[in-house]
């Protein structure tokens, strides 16, 4: 595949660790230019020397998705080093884990909503004009989560859903251009995104869930999604329970609010 990506520009957002970092690190062989962007100047940094000593260009970008005007330096600081733009990754987001009636602080809504969703609708935006005149590929990565409710979870569903919509939407758009856009939908995932969540107090929880170790690994999911960009497919559910999920909520709506609610209980569990 190293034809496919070799010299190619690619933005990763959230690329300091988990996905975003496997990501990085699985392309890097095939000599890619790599910006790499998330609000951890050193973690980003030793993510770059890695993927240079693997074979890629990287320019490190620290960006909060959440400020427009980072995410528009972004793509222009990308521009004036590489003038071109050939795939954006929106893969930056956090996590929380709290009943809604439990929540302490009204403001977590609009900031994971800010991260999660917004950030990537920042990005694309001012990514589109350059991603248009490479016939680009536009990825986001969503979750299981943006097909149903989850509960303890609904903030984070919610932002998944609306990623969802916002993609879609725009693949119809974009129709001729030859521009693609494809939905990654994760089931979970063995990152640190469950030690970073927030609780109901807006602290990070340092939440360790039980079956961590038969997650699907962040390398493994890497593969996944830049095999769903050499194909420009669509949407991509990484797990069979992800797949079914989608037809029972169709078929038998209350069955997938008692897996969910079960599923949830179960890895939470002490």
């Amino acid at each position: 595949m190293a034809h496919q990506w070799g010299q190619q520009v690619i933005i990763i957002t959230g690329a300091s660790s988990g996905i975003g970092k496997a990501l990085a690190y699985a392309l890097a062989p095939h000599s890619p230019r790599l910006v790499l962007a998330s609000r951890d100047r050193g973690r980003l940094e030793a993510v770059a020397k890695a993927c240079e000593r693997l074979g890629a260009t990287t320019l490190v970008v620290p960006t909060d998705v959440a400020d427009p005007q980072a995410c528009h330096d972004l793509i222009q600081a990308t521009i004036d080093t590489f003038s071109r733009l050939d795939v954006l990754v929106n893969n930056a987001g956090m996590s929380m884990w709290s009943n809604v009636e439990d929540i302490q602080r009204i403001e977590q809504f609009k900031h994971l909503l800010e991260v999660n969703f917004l950030g990537s609708v920042y990005c694309t935006k001012y990514a589109l004009p350059f991603l248009k005149q490479s016939h680009g590929r536009i990825v986001a990565i969503s979750s299981v989560t943006s097909f149903t409710g989850i509960p303890s979870h609904a903030i984070y569903s919610a932002s998944k859903h609306a990623m969802n919509g916002f993609f879609e939407s725009l693949r119809i758009e974009l129709d001729g251009t030859g521009v693609s856009v494809t939905i990654v939908a994760p089931d979970f995932v063995q990152t640190e995104i469950f030690e970073r969540s927030l609780g109901a107090d807006g602290h990070t929880l340092g939440l360790h869930l039980r079956g961590y170790d038969s997650f699907l690994r962040s390398e493994a999911c890497a593969a996944i999604i830049i095999q769903a960009m050499a194909r420009r497919k669509r949407l991509v559910v990484t797990s069979l329970r992800g797949k079914l999920g989608r037809w029972v909520k169709l078929c038998w709506p209350q069955a997938i609010d008692w897996i969910a609610r079960r599923g949830v209980e179960e890895v939470l569990r002490k």
